[in-house]
């Protein structure tokens, strides 16, 4: 046993480094905050719209609320793991543009450490960030002088965690996710004149992020009935000071002489993780319908941000972001779970989900994302009787707000959950 768990966690810490690399974003909207939030949910909950703060299953790694890892049974040893693939349209005025991305989501791995009580080790995303873009305006009113703004950024932030959950009381449970946060990003905006007798100009903003995140659950279920019980779930969040040093590069190269000028400003201590809060509540009949809803704070509106005001002095502000709440409702139905009908093992997934954004551009309030989505968990029965399950689901979201870029993201995913019986005891007959 204790072989297998050090394997398990060697196999977290060699993907860690993997999932940090890729970028599943091309938004421009990832120049802003941190990146794009990631909305952290997997296989089995992304049909749901990623709702997840009251489900309460042993046979599901939840790492939305730790306090789910005490439904763990004895025997099983769960691994699961998801990517993912988009085609993202963009929309300004007239001109549209698509766009594909794929990437390796994350991966997780739940197990009991002792009776009512599950410990989960896993890698997740936080942030994307992947853009490139740029316009070309005239100078003044000049006819044949432009001037070419290019802006490119890459990077993100992605955590390794290790969650401990617990029974304390019949229906009670709490549990905690402690984790390392880690990641970076680089945005550079370039502004290139077509006059040789013109100045360019670039300006690199980068950060690089190595801190902790630490987040807490709790669950209370409790049957209404012989066919219906009911779970709520809350968790918690602890907002702190990141330990980041923003900075800022510029250079000014003259064309004409060939010489460049490069000036630096930093901001110490210029990044913070904001408070977050999180209320759920599902519903279970007969086992074999679930509905849920979560609803979501980050108070990312109480944080300052490093930016250049308009006197060109790199400085933190304090209007540059704002709070978040997002509202997620889904559900899943298995009309038979031992059924001899392979239709009636199907679990049949729905959510829709609303959210506001966490950043402001040019002083005023973000776009809105919208979101539908809607899946399949395919139950696998092999010569062993392990139970894996392959959860497929189709995501459509939107992110738009008035005069800014509209974006309409839809998404293929696919997670691999593998319930895996480790613990059981052979019998020679």
């Amino acid at each position: 046993m204790k072989k297998q768990i050090f394997c398990t966690l060697l196999a977290v810490l060699a993907v860690a480094p993997a999932t940090a690399q890729v970028s599943a974003t091309l938004s421009p909207y990832s120049q802003f905050g941190l990146g794009v939030l990631s909305d952290r949910s997997q296989g089995f909950n992304r049909g749901m719209a990623g709702v997840g703060l009251g489900l309460r299953d042993g046979k599901i790694v939840n790492a939305l609320n730790p306090a789910s890892y005490a439904a763990i049974d004895s025997l099983t040893m769960i691994f699961d793991m998801g990517l993912s693939g988009q085609i993202t349209s963009f929309k300004e005025g007239n001109t549209k543009m698509n766009r594909k991305t794929a990437s390796f989501d994350y991966f997780s791995a739940l197990f009991r450490l002792y009776r009512n009580v599950g410990v989960s080790v896993g890698v997740l995303p936080f942030t994307n960030v992947g853009y490139n873009y740029s316009t070309k305006s005239r100078v003044g009113n000049s006819t044949t002088n432009t001037v070419t703004e290019t802006h490119e950024g890459d990077g993100g932030l992605s955590e390794v965690y290790l969650g401990v959950g617990a029974r304390i009381y019949k229906g009670l449970s709490v549990g905690f996710n402690a984790a390392y946060l880690w990641g970076d990003y680089e945005h550079e905006i370039t502004l290139a004149n077509s006059d040789t007798y013109a100045n360019d100009l670039m300006k690199t903003y980068t950060a690089t992020f190595r801190t902790y995140k630490l987040d807490f659950g709790v669950q209370w279920q409790h049957p209404l009935s012989a066919k219906d019980v009911l779970t709520v779930g809350a968790t918690v969040g602890i907002g702190h000071k990141m330990g980041t040093q923003a900075t800022l590069r510029m250079v000014n190269n003259s064309p004409q002489t060939g010489v460049s000028m490069t000036t630096s400003d930093s901001i110490p201590d210029a990044f913070k993780l904001p408070f977050t809060f999180g209320l759920g509540v599902a519903l279970v009949h007969n086992n074999s319908l679930t509905v849920a809803a979560d609803y979501t704070l980050q108070k990312w509106g109480s944080l300052s941000f490093p930016q250049v005001n308009d006197n060109a002095k790199y400085v933190m502000s304090d209007n540059a972001l704002s709070d978040r709440h997002k509202i997620a409702v889904g559900a899943d139905w298995v009309p038979q779970q031992n059924g001899r009908s392979f239709l009636r093992r199907v679990h049949y997934k729905i959510g829709v989900s609303y959210a506001t954004s966490y950043y402001k551009v040019n002083g005023a309030n973000g776009p809105k994302e919208f979101g539908v989505s809607a899946g399949f968990g395919i139950p696998i029965v092999n010569s062993w009787n392990y139970r894996p399950m392959v959860n497929i689901s189709a995501q459509w979201l939107r992110t738009s707000a008035p005069g800014l870029i509209t974006e309409n993201n839809f998404r293929i995913n696919v997670g691999l959950t593998f319930n895996e019986r480790w613990f059981a005891k052979m019998k020679v007959e």
